[in-house]
C-alpha cells in the first residue's frame, strides 16, 4: 500500500512536471514564431519610431485594455512614464482605464463600450498615439477607442491574436500574435511592450 501511494505521488509530480513544461514550450513555439516574421518585428520597430517621434513632439501615448489587457496596458504605460532601465525624466503615457470613479460613472451613464473613447476626446489631441490591447481585436470599447481616435488624428496602435479582429482595419499599426490562445497572447504582448519601452528610453535620451 505504501508503495503504491509513493508511486501514485510520484506519478502525478512526472506528470505536473510534463504539463508544466508544455506550458512553457508552447509559449517559446510563439516566441520563436514572432522572431522568424519580418513583418512583425517591422511593425515593433515603427511602433517604436511612431512613440519616439510623438514623445519628441510633446505628444502623449495612451493604452486602453480589458482584463488582463488592461493590467498589460497599465504595465507598460508605467514602464514609460516611470522608468525602465534608465534614470531620466518621466515620458508623458498612460492608461486609460486608471481613474475608476470616471470608469464607473462613464459606463454606467453611457454603457461600457464607451468608457475609452470618451476619455480619449477628452485627452488626446493630433500626433497622440493610442495602443490598444486585445487578444481577440473585437472589444467593442476599445474599437470605438479606435474609430475616435481615427476622427481626431490620433495614430493607433492594435496589440492582438492572430486574426486582429475588427480592431485590423482602424490600425496604423498592427501587431498581430500568431496564436488564438489569450494567455500565450497576453505574455507575448508584454514582450513586445517590453521592447518597445526599451528601444523608447534608448532613443529619448541618446
Amino acid at each position: 500500500m505504501i508503495i503504491y501511494v509513493i508511486l501514485q505521488s510520484l506519478n502525478n509530480l512526472i506528470f505536473k512536471m510534463n504539463y508544466i513544461q508544455q506550458i512553457v514550450n508552447k509559449s517559446i513555439e510563439i516566441k520563436k514564431l514572432i522572431l522568424c516574421d519580418e513583418n512583425l518585428i517591422g511593425g515593433v520597430e515603427t511602433v517604436v519610431d511612431m512613440i519616439t517621434s510623438a514623445l519628441r513632439s510633446g505628444n502623449k501615448v495612451f493604452f486602453c485594455g480589458n482584463g488582463g489587457s488592461a493590467a498589460d496596458a497599465q504595465h507598460i504605460a508605467s514602464e514609460l512614464s516611470g522608468r525602465f532601465y534608465a534614470d531620466r525624466p518621466p515620458f508623458d503615457a498612460e492608461a486609460l482605464h486608471c481613474n475608476t470613479s470616471y470608469l464607473t460613472a462613464v459606463a454606467n451613464d453611457y454603457g461600457f463600450e464607451a468608457v475609452y473613447s470618451r476619455l480619449l476626446r477628452a485627452s488626446a489631441k493630433k500626433g497622440d498615439v493610442l495602443v490598444g490591447l486585445s487578444t481577440s481585436g473585437n472589444s467593442k470599447n476599445v474599437v470605438n477607442a479606435f474609430e475616435a481616435a481615427r476622427e481626431m488624428g490620433v495614430k493607433t496602435v492594435a496589440m492582438t491574436g492572430a486574426v486582429g479582429g475588427k480592431l485590423k482595419p482602424l490600425s496604423d499599426v498592427l501587431l498581430a500574435v500568431p496564436s488564438e490562445d489569450t494567455p500565450r497572447i497576453q505574455e507575448c504582448h508584454i514582450l513586445m511592450g517590453h521592447i518597445i519601452c526599451e528601444i523608447v528610453e534608448k532613443n529619448m535620451i541618446s
